[in-house]
Protein backbone atom coordinates (compact mmCIF):
# COMPACT_ATOMS: atom_id res chain seq x y z
CA UNK A 1 0.00 0.00 0.00
CA UNK A 2 0.97 3.49 -1.02
CA UNK A 3 0.23 6.66 0.61
CA UNK A 4 0.44 9.46 -2.10
CA UNK A 5 0.69 12.86 -2.24
CA UNK A 6 3.90 14.77 -2.66
CA UNK A 7 5.91 12.42 -1.26
CA UNK A 8 8.52 12.55 1.86
CA UNK A 9 10.86 10.24 2.70
CA UNK A 10 13.82 11.02 -0.01
CA UNK A 11 12.55 13.47 -2.17
CA UNK A 12 14.40 16.44 -0.18
CA UNK A 13 17.25 14.42 -1.27
CA UNK A 14 16.55 14.21 -5.08
CA UNK A 15 15.86 18.04 -5.91
CA UNK A 16 19.07 18.73 -3.95
CA UNK A 17 21.35 16.26 -6.06
CA UNK A 18 19.63 17.96 -9.23
CA UNK A 19 20.32 21.65 -7.67
CA UNK A 20 23.89 20.56 -7.24
CA UNK A 21 24.07 19.15 -11.15
CA UNK A 22 22.97 22.96 -12.15
CA UNK A 23 25.18 25.03 -10.23
CA UNK A 24 28.06 22.45 -11.63
CA UNK A 25 26.67 23.06 -15.05
CA UNK A 26 26.93 26.89 -14.10
CA UNK A 27 30.28 26.61 -13.39
CA UNK A 28 30.91 24.91 -16.73
CA UNK A 29 29.33 27.16 -18.76
CA UNK A 30 30.99 30.00 -17.45
CA UNK A 31 34.84 28.51 -17.37
CA UNK A 32 34.16 27.42 -21.33
CA UNK A 33 32.74 30.63 -21.97
CA UNK A 34 35.76 31.42 -24.00
CA UNK A 35 34.93 28.53 -26.50
CA UNK A 36 30.78 28.79 -26.59
CA UNK A 37 29.71 30.07 -29.81
CA UNK A 38 28.18 33.19 -30.10
CA UNK A 39 24.85 32.31 -30.20
CA UNK A 40 24.68 29.78 -27.02
CA UNK A 41 26.21 33.28 -25.09
CA UNK A 42 23.33 34.77 -26.29
CA UNK A 43 20.58 32.04 -25.30
CA UNK A 44 22.50 31.87 -21.74
CA UNK A 45 22.76 35.67 -21.73
CA UNK A 46 19.10 36.37 -22.21
CA UNK A 47 17.75 33.57 -19.41
CA UNK A 48 19.79 35.66 -17.25
CA UNK A 49 23.27 34.24 -17.05
CA UNK A 50 25.54 35.73 -14.71
CA UNK A 51 29.04 35.36 -16.04
CA UNK A 52 31.25 36.10 -13.32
Amino acid sequence: MTTGGNGSGGSGDDQEVRELRLGAWIGNQRSRAATLTPERIEQLSVIGMRWS
